[in-house]
């Protein structure tokens, strides 16, 4: 895999009163503590990880509420765009201690130089991580920003998406689910897809085709999870 690209530059740890510092250290290791306690299972992964350094980096596609089992189980060097509010800084610091880096910036602030920044990412030798129905929703909606990243960098397309046996799950817009201790979490990662579109504007009107294609790798990793519990 690639060496870990340099993270955007961050808020000082001074900027953060020390309850928030004390959350975000207390709150990182709980997630370390968590998450060790998982099972998971990941199909599909094997052809990113035997890409040579040549290889064409990817855009992994990943719901939003489906974002902490995903991270845990991914944990490589991978960028994602991350909010420029002071939120952000703090999901920044945290992610981090996974493997990823920010880019900061989103669909309504700092979009267009996230946008480029992604871009060179990608051309750096270093994948992108997106939440299509990010940053507000609403749930399971796909924004085409990650389909105009992919076509600009000219990086393949691939869905990432979770299954997760228990679990507790927020009431919030993305439903966000955070597994119970010992859930058994299953990852899917899918078949790359290349947008050889003519335009960026064709490939981003591509939306509910790769909505469906996560929708549908959706009800997959159900069901292999469901066959690996009763075998």
């Amino acid at each position: 895999m690639p060496d870990r690209e340099p993270p955007a530059p961050r808020t000082s740890a001074a900027a953060f009163d020390w309850r928030t510092r004390v959350a975000i250290t207390l709150g990182t290791w709980v997630l370390y503590a968590l998450g060790a306690t998982w099972r998971v299972k990941v199909h599909g992964r094997q052809a990113l990880l035997d890409r040579t350094p040549e290889a064409p980096r990817v855009v992994l596609t990943l719901w939003h509420g489906q974002m902490l089992p995903i991270l845990w189980a991914h944990r490589q060097p991978t960028g994602v765009m991350i909010s420029e509010h002071k939120d952000g800084e703090i999901i920044a610091r945290i992610v981090g201690t996974f493997g990823f880096f920010g880019v900061r910036g989103s669909s309504s602030r700092g979009g267009t130089r996230a946008l480029l920044e992604a871009v060179q990412v990608l051309k750096r030798s270093a994948d992108m991580a997106i939440t299509p129905d990010g940053p507000r929703g609403p749930r399971y909606s796909f924004a085409p920003g990650a389909l105009v990243l992919a076509h600009r960098a000219g990086a393949p397309v691939v869905s990432l998406v979770a299954h997760v046996d228990r679990k507790w799950q927020l009431r919030s817009w993305d439903g966000f689910e955070i597994p119970k201790p010992f859930a058994r979490v299953t990852i899917e990662y899918g078949e790359p897809v290349v947008l050889d579109d003519q335009d960026v504007r064709a490939a981003a009107a591509r939306t509910e085709e790769f909505a469906q294609r996560m929708r549908d790798a959706v009800a997959r990793v159900e069901r292999l999870s469901h066959a690996s519990t009763r075998a």
